[in-house]
């Protein structure tokens, strides 16, 4: 274990605690991370990095180059290492004096934590750049809206700042503070949306339901449908998962009254594009044959978000090795395929690199919040952690250990 990085880390650690309470007390959604945005800037700044801002709108780069020169017959070589930045529309249940003062925002999945983590391994580097070649800190915003990658990228990312890898991380609440995870290929699944509006005439609900062509009675066949697809289209050993978040129509005071228009949204999850196209097909034809077997119509809406995250498998041993350099090889394992969505796997469709996930903690009695939940809280205990992995992976991706390879 390099125990050098957490101990000259640590002078950081009450820094880092206060920019990540700070930008968890002030959370900003997809696109609105200005303030976050001005944040990152001012602290890159302060610390000697280059910084560029207003990438896919409201994303931060900041570059660092590395006192190290290059070896004989060394080729320039550029990292990049990202971190998310954007809350949820979640209100806040923790009752911390640091709790979100924003009404219906909160960040509730650690991006709060990235961001700091992050901050910390460009605080670090800066002052002791000991490798050959350059690393790109990138901060992206709405990841949770899954467009923030593909708008950094589409804004010239890699052309701008051109990396041979990319890399980044997530928090995991239930794995121990101070454990790491990851593996080779797919790790998180790829993430859609999709919804259907059943449109039908309505009508009086007590007087004449006779007249009327019900659309709630398609939405019912629906929802039940919808349960099928997955068992009875793909493999059983296939992993995927279909669910309903939505359904709404009508009028809550006037009950008697049925709708004309009722609509259902939900998520898909696949690991294949050949299920992803399964998955679309039959949600499909299963809205348009029921309603037209109640006498009324489907409109029905897919959107693609995000392709399944993908690690290159060439890279893991890099990131497990970097990580069993922190924290000890006893504290490194392989994480199970989820199907949990991020747009980082756009990034890693453009560049090979690795997602890891770090240890978010858990009660002495197995209990803990999720991400995505009320009472969620990024642990600050976990930061010096994450901050020290970046910074050796660094160190193997461009300093010694990468020279000795």
């Amino acid at each position: 274990m390099r125990q050098d990085i957490l101990d000259e880390l640590k002078a950081d650690e009450a820094e880092l605690i206060a920019i990540r309470r700070d930008i968890h007390r002030h959370p900003e959604t997809r696109f609105e991370e200005v303030r976050t945005a001005a944040l990152v800037a001012e602290k890159l700044r302060e610390w000697g990095l280059a910084v560029e801002t207003g990438i896919g709108k409201t994303g931060v780069v900041g570059t660092l180059k590395g006192k190290r020169p290059l070896g004989h017959n060394q080729a320039q070589r550029a990292i990049g290492l990202r971190a998310d930045m954007d809350a949820l529309f979640i209100q806040e249940e923790t009752g911390l004096p640091y709790a979100s003062a924003v009404p219906g925002k909160m960040h509730a999945c650690g991006h709060d934590g990235h961001t700091a983590m992050l901050l910390g391994a460009a605080k670090h580097l800066a002052r002791n750049p000991d490798f050959a070649g350059a690393v790109h800190f990138i901060f992206q915003p709405a990841e949770e809206a899954g467009t923030g990658a593909p708008a950094m990228i589409a804004d010239g990312l890699f052309d701008r700042f051109p990396v041979d890898s990319v890399w980044g991380m997530h928090n995991t609440p239930g794995m121990a503070v101070g454990a790491f995870a990851t593996r080779p290929g797919p790790i998180l699944a790829g993430a859609d949306f999709w919804g259907v509006t059943f449109h039908g005439t309505g009508g009086h609900g007590g007087a004449a339901p006779h007249l009327a062509t019900d659309a709630t009675v398609a939405l019912g066949q629906f929802l039940l449908a919808v349960q099928t697809i997955i068992p009875r289209n793909l493999k059983p050993t296939e992993s995927a998962a279909l669910s309903v978040g939505y359904v709404g129509g009508g009028a809550y005071n006037s009950p008697n009254v049925m709708p004309a228009k009722i609509g259902v949204r939900g998520t898909a999850r696949y690991f294949r594009p050949e299920a992803q196209a399964i998955i679309r097909r039959r949600l499909q034809e299963l809205a348009e044959t029921l309603a037209a077997a109640s006498g009324c119509t489907a409109e029905f809406q897919y959107d693609a978000l995000c392709p399944p995250t993908v690690n290159a498998p060439e890279k893991v041993a890099s990131a497990l090795a970097a990580a069993a350099a922190v924290v000890g090889e006893a504290q490194v394992g392989e994480f199970p395929m989820s199907t949990g969505g991020e747009d980082f796997a756009f990034m890693l469709r453009e560049k090979p690199g690795v997602f890891m996930r770090i240890g978010n903690g858990v009660e002495a009695d197995g209990s803990f919040h999720n991400v995505h939940t009320p009472k969620y809280d990024f642990n600050d205990a976990a930061l010096l952690h994450g901050s020290a992995y970046w910074v050796e992976l660094v160190r193997r991706e461009l300093g010694e250990e990468a020279e000795s390879a």
